[in-house]
Parts: structure tokens; C-alpha cells; sequence
């Protein structure tokens, strides 16, 4: 047991939590700057705060010399690999697997404290961290506890990247690049859960509805519009207007749209050359030549 620090007040965090109340069911979080100078992530608690380091272990420590306990025991599976040239005799012991455990639980809280900041690139890199713990713990615990406990949060832990790569997109104005990061992680998640009822679980519908946002507010596509025309125009057999639309949607695709040319666009070809040859049989036949005059004088019928 550790002795109390000589003066408790000198510890008391009050001052860092006044002005700034928990609010229920949000993240609240903000960066202030340390003593060392240095930027630090501070998340609301109930009953206080976390403080954590930007970048690094969250905690500021370096296990073993290391950046992290995770890259401490990659850099021992690696030197056993080297040694034996295989990786089947390595394991790591229940004690390791729980400090992975922890040590994972400060990147969680840092990696949902960055995607409230906005700071994509680290929610990225602290997702790559605790699925490369997960790994780890799953192809090499000593125990079957050890190696399923974390699979539970693989599919939140693939979503939150996903989020962050798409979040990150769409601050750079990809929009189509973050619908196809969303698009991909979701199939991700769907395949890890491995069941049909994988559409339906939290982290399925949290990707769906964003990519339902995202397409809610882009502006219409011109090719829709066009095709719409198009089809109108065809069913009034107004073939002129037609080919002018035909002409246009053919102009996006040279452009460099990513579309088929619908059958539509082919059928007004054909049809334009039907009412065309319809015309000219017309000219060199005398009855068509009074159909047309009847048509035109309602006075002869």
C-alpha cells in the first residue's frame, strides 16, 4: 500500500474540475496544456477526469523501454521468430494478456477522445493499436478467456477507424472516398460478426445511417435528372429533345463519369431513325400524303 502524498491539498483536482461539469451520456473532453508544455487530453468523469498524453502511451509510461506494452511484446514474438524462424511455440502468459488488456482500455479512452476533437489521425492510429492487441491476445493467449475476452469489441473497435478515415475525407471534401471508407468498413464489420443478423447490430447501423447522411446532402446527380428527362421525353415520343439529352448524358461520360450508358440512351437512336424513315415514306406516298392534309383540316372528314 502507497502512503498518502505529505500535503493533500497539494493533489486536490478541484480547481481543474471547476467550471466544467459532467454531462450524462456525452463525451466531454478538452486539451490543456501541461506543465511540461506539452498538449494533454483531459475526459470528464462523474467522479473526476483522465488525463492523457497525446501521442504515446496514454499514460506517458514506456513499458520495457518500449512505446507500448503491445510494441514491447511484438519486438519479443519478432526476436523468437528470428530465433526459430516459427511462431508456434511462442505464448504469452495470462499476466501479459492482462496488462494488453489495460494498456488497451487507455487507448480506447484516448482514441474516443480524439474523435470528439476531430483528431482523425489518431483515432486511426489508436484503433490500429488495440486490434493489433486483440491479434495478439487471440493467436497466442494461454487461455481460451484470453483469447476471446477482447473478439467482443473487434467490430466497434473496426467501426471507430472507419468513422475516423471517413470523418477525415469528408474534412478534406472526399466525399465519395469517405462513402466507399464507410461502405468497406461495413462490410467489415458484417463479415466479422459472421451472421446474417450483422446488418442489424449497433455498429452496422451507426455506418448505414452515416452513409445515408452523407448521400442526403450531397447535390442531385445531373445523370439522374437527365435520365428522367430522357425517359420522358421518349414516352411522348419527342425524339429531337431525345437525342439533345442523349447528347448531354453522353457528354457527362466522356467527362469521366462513372456510369454505363443506360439502355434508354440506345433507344433513342432507333427510334429517331424509325421516325425519321416513317417521314420519308410519307413524302413519296400520295395516301400518306392525304392522311397528312386530312389530319391537319378537321373540315374534310
Amino acid at each position: 500500500m502507497r502512503r498518502s502524498p505529505k500535503n493533500p491539498e497539494s493533489v486536490d483536482i478541484s480547481s481543474a474540475l471547476s467550471g466544467w461539469s459532467f454531462e450524462p451520456g456525452q463525451v466531454n473532453v478538452r486539451i490543456i496544456r501541461g506543465r511540461d508544455g506539452k498538449a494533454k487530453i483531459q475526459l470528464r468523469l462523474d467522479l473526476g477526469l483522465l488525463q492523457m498524453e497525446v501521442s504515446g502511451r496514454p499514460d506517458g509510461k514506456r513499458p520495457h523501454k518500449h512505446a507500448s506494452e503491445l510494441d514491447y511484446q511484438l519486438h519479443r514474438l519478432k526476436k523468437h521468430r528470428d530465433a526459430s524462424g516459427e511462431e508456434k511455440d511462442f505464448q504469452l502468459t495470462r499476466r501479459e494478456c492482462q496488462v494488453l488488456r489495460e494498456e488497451s482500455a487507455m487507448f480506447y479512452h484516448r482514441y474516443l477522445s480524439l474523435f470528439v476533437l476531430g483528431q482523425y489521425d489518431g483515432v486511426v492510429r489508436d484503433t490500429r493499436h488495440n486490434i493489433g492487441v486483440l491479434n495478439l491476445c487471440h493467436k497466442f493467449g494461454p487461455t481460451e478467456h484470453d483469447r476471446e475476452i477482447l473478439e467482443q469489441y473487434r467490430p466497434y473497435i473496426i467501426m471507430m477507424e472507419g468513422r475516423a478515415r471517413a470523418c477525415a475525407a469528408l474534412r478534406d471534401g472526399y466525399t465519395n472516398t469517405a462513402i466507399a471508407f464507410l461502405r468497406g468498413t461495413l462490410r467489415n464489420v458484417i463479415h466479422t460478426y459472421g451472421n446474417p443478423a450483422a446488418k442489424e447490430s449497433p455498429e452496422a447501423l451507426i455506418l448505414s445511417d452515416m452513409i445515408h447522411d452523407i448521400r442526403r446532402q450531397l447535390p442531385p446527380d445531373p445523370r439522374e435528372e437527365l435520365n428522367k428527362l430522357l425517359k420522358k421525353a421518349l414516352a411522348g415520343e419527342k425524339y429531337e429533345e431525345a437525342a439533345q439529352l442523349r447528347d448531354q448524358l453522353m457528354a457527362l461520360h466522356a467527362a469521366g463519369a462513372v456510369t454505363m450508358v443506360k439502355p434508354a440512351l440506345r433507344t433513342v437512336t432507333a427510334k429517331r431513325r424509325a421516325a425519321t424513315a416513317r417521314k420519308s415514306r410519307r413524302k413519296v406516298t400520295p395516301d400518306s400524303q392525304a392522311q397528312d392534309h386530312s389530319a391537319k383540316d378537321p373540315g374534310t372528314a
